[in-house]
């Protein structure tokens, strides 16, 4: 007999990363791991070397993919038609060093996939900011395949590269097709599920765990480029009035995510769809069936499409994004 579904809070995956630091710890109650620099920590990961394991209630370290596998269309709603894993990866990095000048392909450059994968568009919030804060987004006009091949012979990349200062609470679109890098912040990243990077540079460094530079994937890099994108910098958030004190950072093929900031009672979740609650800061809980289910700072829970909308409750004042997957059948 299946154990009923209720809201899933996940365990925290964390990963080593040359460019990482210690700050996340600031944000999770998981201790990290001892004296390594740690980049990131997967929030919410249908991946198969990296599944996350839910944390508490009857199923109890259970991975996400198995219940994908086992409550598909509870989880996905209308979407289980289309999805057999889970079509987001959640993620909070801590670049306290520039990462490497990456480009991921998009969906439809089958021939740059592996099989199984797709292709990753994904989003920044700027949780954190530091003296050497930057973010690098899209190519400067007149940068062509021939000229920004060229600037990596000659490490003169950076210059090919638009740039600017984030702030605390920037939100930043990366579509696919876009040359990117980021430094000195600490970042909450919702993307495709797909692990697809190419590295056009990095910076020249090595790795302190191996010795040597970390490959790099310059032709595939180039091909996935949409040399047309330009200039990338934050978006505008556009306000919500169906939401109490909310607003929309991003809406796409792919997700659609708020940031709500409450001390009062208000509305998450929808009907048929699943929705992902990620607190950045304060805690609340709603009640399901009877049960009371608390999110807190660091805390990811997913809500599965058949529980609809709940009430949630902040104690003082929570600060989160909430997150959909969009109707695949209207896209």
């Amino acid at each position: 007999m299946k154990i009923p579904i209720y809201p899933l809070k996940f365990e925290p995956i964390y990963q080593y990363r040359l460019w990482g630091g210690r700050k996340l710890e600031n944000l999770l109650s998981k201790p990290l791991p001892d004296n390594e620099p740690i980049g990131e920590a997967w929030i919410l990961s249908d991946r198969k070397d990296h599944s996350s394991l839910v944390q508490e209630g009857d199923l109890k370290n259970k991975t996400i993919t198995s219940l994908m596998e086992e409550y598909r269309y509870e989880i996905m709603g209308k979407n289980g038609l289309y999805y057999d894993r889970f079509p987001l990866l959640l993620k909070f990095l801590d670049c306290k060093e520039v990462l490497s000048v990456q480009v991921h392909p998009s969906d439809h450059q089958k021939e740059l996939l592996p099989e199984g994968d797709t292709g990753k568009t994904e989003a920044w919030i700027v949780l954190e900011t530091s003296d050497d804060s930057k973010i690098f987004a899209g190519l400067k006009p007149g940068t062509n395949k021939e000229n920004l091949v060229e600037s990596i012979k000659d490490k003169s990349v950076s210059e090919r590269l638009h740039s600017f200062i984030p702030k605390q609470e920037d939100a930043v679109f990366i579509e696919s097709g876009t040359v990117h890098t980021l430094g000195g912040t600490v970042v909450f990243e919702v993307q495709e599920n797909s692990d697809v990077t190419f590295r056009l540079y990095d910076w020249d460094r090595l790795d302190a765990k191996t010795g040597k530079p970390r490959d790099l994937q310059i032709e595939n890099a180039i091909q996935s480029i949409n040399f047309n994108q330009g200039e990338i910098g934050p978006v505008t958030p556009v306000i919500d009035n169906s939401i109490k004190n909310s607003e929309i950072l991003f809406d796409n093929n792919h997700f659609k995510v708020w940031r709500i900031k409450n001390k009062e009672v208000f509305k998450v979740g929808f009907i048929d769809m699943p929705t992902i609650l990620v607190c950045i800061d304060g805690k609340g809980s709603m009640n399901y069936n009877n049960q009371e289910y608390n999110i807190s700072k660091g805390e990811v829970m997913l809500l599965p499409a058949i529980i609809g909308q709940l009430e949630l409750l902040p104690n003082d004042e929570i600060n989160l994004f909430q997150i959909t997957i969009p109707d695949k059948n209207s896209n």
